[in-house]
This record gives structure tokens, C-alpha cells and sequence, in this order.
């Protein structure tokens, strides 16, 4: 028997209901997904419009293009020559950059680009030319100020930026004279970051910026920038078997510059903090010969006479062995930490020495002496002009 039709009514609209909520259902999947690809595409298009105005120069987000950059720097980059004495009097030695610090007349560049010089000249975007006086001098970090006399107007300090923040693939420009060609720009990235250089007085540079934009000689002082047109660096150095560019340049950090150009203004010099070490990275060689199973850290292989590290009670090494194919001191302390941070390597601790210390800090080192953990204290000490030690 079949159930009365005011019973199977609501069955029919209960069924309509679920047709049509179907229905809707599918419909509005339909229009989601065909939004969706809409939005993907529209995505696709501005990232590719974004795209080509970097490329255009005329900036993104993220900073600014290549030619407001330049636009930027260019009146604050200065062509340098050290002129020396010759038979015929004043004659160019050498050939760099620099670029205006303040409204002072103070410029950077490289101490190896006015290293020696009788005479200083700079030449400035418009084709001025003055003669420059050396402010002051510093050979541990490859860097120098000179002094102009000229109006106010003229000068136009650039802005230095925090060089801590760089990252390992961001864009940078340099600017500068490769090979006399005066306000070139280059671009590149940032290679990597943290390596130590050699210093011309046999110390090293720590913390320096390499990277793969073209610089070569006369590029030296210049000023590396950010994608805001922030100097985070000077160009000083150049890794090549030819003398030529070959992908590897290094430029000294900004945080760096601001450290030791207001002491070379105030006083033409600047002190650096001063451990008196030397030794060498720890290996897994050198760690099994000294029966330890620490591979990380450095040892140490001799320290200075009345030194701060000598005074704190640091230990050299007591016996040589050849490790690797190198004669090494073993039996000395090994620095694992110094106020807390961790000691991997040198480079770790000069890093904080250079960065974050100044002479008179007293810093806490915690070492291994013959496989036992002991905390001491060094008072730092001013960095002397002897090169044989660390």
C-alpha cells in the first residue's frame, strides 16, 4: 500500500533540496577554482611586471633600482691619487677610491691606496680637484680618512648601514675607478660573509664581505651599498691569480668603519683590542694526538711576553709535532668560549675582539687544559705595531 501523497510530500522536497543544495554545491566549486586560477595568473603577471622594473631600474619593494643607486652615490664617490716624490717632482703612485664621510671634508678609502704618499689628491664628480690632507691612518684595517677643504655644498655624506644584516645571495653595488675609469658601477651578490684577510701588518681582517661584483684596481675605497643605497662595506681586495677580477672581491664591513673612522678623526689613530695569542684552529688530527675529543675550538701556541692572555694565566704549547703535513705546538690551552659565545675557530674570536671589544674589557675565556674545563679572566690590551704575534 502506498503512503498517502500528503505523506510523500516532504520526501519529495526533502529530495529537491539535496538536488539543489548539490547543484549549488558544484556551482560554487566551479567559481572557486576558476577564481582561483584567475588569482594564480594575475600573481604571475605583477611578479613578472615586478620583475621587469628591477630590471628597468625603477625600483621594487624590497629597495631601490640600480640607477637611483648610482643617482644616490655618484656625488659622494671621489677619484684618489697618491702622488710620491720623483725626479720630476710630484708623480702619481697610485690610484683608488673613497667616498664623502661628513660635511667636514672627510673621506674614506683604503689605507694601502695613500700608503707611502707625499701628496694626496681627490677629484670629484663635477671635475673639481683639491688637494687632501690624512686625517689618520689605520693598517689592521686596511683603512684611511682624508681631510678637504672645500664648501659644504660639495659634500655629500653617504649613509652607512648595518652590515650585520647582509645575507648570503642579497644584491650589492660598488662603486669606484677600475683601472682610472672614475664612477663605474657593478653589481653582483653577496658571497658569502665572515671571512678574515690578511692585514698589510700581518694581522688579520675579520668579518670581511665577500662577493662576486666586478672590482679591480683603482675599485679599492670605494663604497659597497645595499638595495636601499646604504654603504655597508669598502671595497679593498680582490682574490686573483692574473691581478685581474676573476669572481671574488671582499670588502671591509660598515660596522667595522664605524668603529674605527671617528677615532682615526678624533686622535688619527685607532686602538684595537688585544689578546696576545697565536696558534691555530682545532682539528680532528691535532685533537687525537692530544688525546682530547674536542674538535672544535683554538689552540693555543704561544702567547706574548707579559701579555694580557700571560697575565691571565693562558698556556702555550709545550711540544711540536708534525700534524698533516704541519709543524704545530701542542699541549697548550684551547679557547672554547669567550664570554659565553662559543669559539669554533679563530675567525670566532677575533670576530668579537674586533666587534664588540675595546682595550681595557675584561672578557671571560673558558679553555681546555689538559681535558679539564677552566674559566679565566683577561684584561684586553692595546694592539702594538709588532706583526709576529696575533
Amino acid at each position: 500500500m502506498s503512503a498517502p501523497r500528503s505523506e510523500r510530500l516532504p520526501l519529495y522536497l526533502g529530495s529537491g533540496s539535496l538536488i539543489v543544495l548539490l547543484v549549488l554545491s558544484c556551482t560554487l566549486g566551479y567559481l572557486y577554482i576558476q577564481t582561483e586560477r584567475q588569482l594564480v595568473s594575475l600573481q604571475a603577471r605583477l611578479d613578472n611586471v615586478q620583475s621587469r622594473l628591477e630590471l628597468l631600474g625603477k625600483g621594487n619593494e624590497e629597495g631601490i633600482g640600480p640607477y637611483q643607486i648610482y643617482v644616490r652615490i655618484e656625488e659622494s664617490v671621489v677619484q684618489v691619487l697618491n702622488q710620491k716624490m720623483g725626479e720630476k717632482g710630484l708623480e702619481p703612485s697610485a690610484r683608488g677610491t673613497g667616498f664623502t664621510y661628513d660635511t667636514d671634508g672627510h673621506i674614506i678609502t683604503n689605507n694601502h691606496v695613500v700608503e707611502g704618499a707625499d701628496a694626496v689628491e681627490v677629484n670629484f664628480r663635477d671635475g673639481t680637484t683639491f688637494k687632501a690632507s690624512i686625517a689618520g691612518t689605520d693598517v689592521y684595517s686596511d683603512l684611511a680618512v682624508l681631510k678637504v677643504s672645500t664648501s659644504t655644498g660639495k659634500l655629500k655624506p653617504v649613509v652607512l648601514g648595518n652590515s650585520s644584516k647582509l645575507l648570503v645571495g642579497e644584491s650589492i653595488y660598488a662603486v669606484g675607478a677600475p683601472f682610472g675609469l672614475g664612477w663605474s658601477l657593478t653589481r653582483g651578490i653577496v658571497s658569502q660573509i665572515g671571512r678574515s684577510l690578511p692585514a698589510t701588518a700581518g694581522y688579520l681582517i675579520p668579518g670581511e664581505i665577500q662577493i662576486d661584483a666586478a672590482i679591480n684596481p683603482g675599485n679599492s675605497g670605494g663604497p659597497l651599498l645595499n638595495s636601499l643605497g646604504e654603504v655597508v662595506g669598502v671595497n679593498s681586495a680582490i682574490q686573483s691569480e692574473t691581478g685581474a677580477f676573476s669572481g671574488v672581491g671582499f670588502a671591509i664591513p660598515s660596522n667595522l668603519v664605524k668603529r674605527v673612522v671617528p677615532a682615526l678623526i678624533q686622535s688619527g689613530r685607532y686602538d684595537h683590542p688585544w689578546l696576545g695569542v697565536a696558534g691555530t684552529d682545532m682539528t680532528s688530527s691535532i685533537a687525537e694526538r692530544m688525546n682530547l675529543p674536542e674538535t672544535q675550538g683554538f689552540l693555543v701556541m704561544s702567547v706574548v711576553e707579559n701579555g694580557p692572555a700571560q697575565k691571565a694565566g693562558i698556556r702555550m704549547g709545550n711540544k711540536t709535532e708534525v700534524i698533516d703535513g704541519g709543524t704545530i705546538t701542542v699541549g697548550g690551552d684551547i679557547i672554547t668560549h669567550i664570554d659565553g659565545k662559543p669559539v669554533k675557530k679563530l675567525e670566532d674570536l677575533l670576530n668579537d675582539l674586533e666587534y664588540y671589544k675595546k682595550p681595557g674589557d675584561i672578557v671571560k675565556l673558558s679553555i681546555i687544559r689538559q681535558g679539564n674545563n677552566i674559566e679565566l679572566e683577561a684584561n684586553l690590551g692595546v694592539r702594538p705595531a709588532a706583526t709576529t704575534n696575533k
